[in-house]
């Protein structure tokens, strides 16, 4: 048999991933055998060895061509810096993550996937660690745009920029969490913006009148198109 070309093997790696998605999704992870993957895909067992060691490398490699909100997080700059981000920017940042979430197809079959159909436990153990990773530098990362922010004068310098930190996190992931299950109970865009910029602007208590204004159409104009979520294909699943 002639050897795959690159291409082949990378659209043979795409049909595995995209059958374990519907997979999981359908069925949960826990109850999908690679066998049944290898059947979806219209592949034998061996061609899911050949791409794939186990389910654990399979899931996250299914993980790694999402964008999942949370890590989503930490790519927030508009452009590539090492500077901490301004409000408008976190502003910003955060109500990408909440457009990628609604309109990406991928981030939200796979999110919805993380969230309710699987158990970090045994082989996945190392996928729980890295959202806890993720989750601390995006912290870190709202910690630093916060000490910042009190620097320039947008918000008092008695903020427990800790706090902040942790509580953005736990408001920004709260809502993704909540509209996955319940994806008809509310609009996450309307609500979320509005309680991102509800939670920012309280935190300034008068020290900048007018600290964030209304998003811009240029602003407006790039959700969707920065970020990881910029890079992801949709490939179409099998009938």
């Amino acid at each position: 048999m002639a050897r795959k070309t690159k291409q082949e093997a990378q659209e043979t790696r795409h049909s595995i991933l995209d059958a374990a998605e519907r997979l999981f999704q359908r069925q949960g992870v826990s109850r999908t055998s690679l066998q049944q993957i290898a059947e979806e895909a219209g592949l034998t067992r061996g061609a899911i060895y050949w791409h794939f060691k186990d389910k654990a490398e399979l899931f996250e490699a299914m993980m790694d061509r999402a964008t999942m909100p949370l890590e989503e997080g930490m790519n927030m700059q508009p452009q590539a810096t090492d500077q901490p981000l301004t409000l408008a920017e976190l502003r910003w940042g955060l109500i990408n993550i909440l457009h990628c979430t609604v309109h990406n197809e991928r981030t939200r079959r796979v999110f919805d996937i993380a969230i309710k159909k699987v158990e970090y436990t045994g082989e996945l153990q190392s996928l729980q660690d890295r959202k806890l990773s993720a989750m601390r530098r995006w912290r870190e990362q709202n910690r630093a745009a916060f000490v910042q922010a009190v620097k320039r004068g947008e918000l008092p310098a008695t903020l427990n920029t800790e706090v902040a930190a942790v509580a953005l996190v736990a408001l920004v992931d709260g809502l993704l969490h909540q509209w996955v299950v319940d994806q008809e109970g509310f609009d996450l865009m309307a609500v979320g913006q509005t309680a991102i910029e509800g939670f920012l602007t309280s935190m300034a208590r008068g020290t900048v009148p007018g600290l964030l204004p209304p998003l811009s159409e240029a602003e407006r104009a790039r959700l969707g198109l920065a970020g990881a979520c910029a890079r992801q294909q949709i490939h179409p699943e099998a009938p």
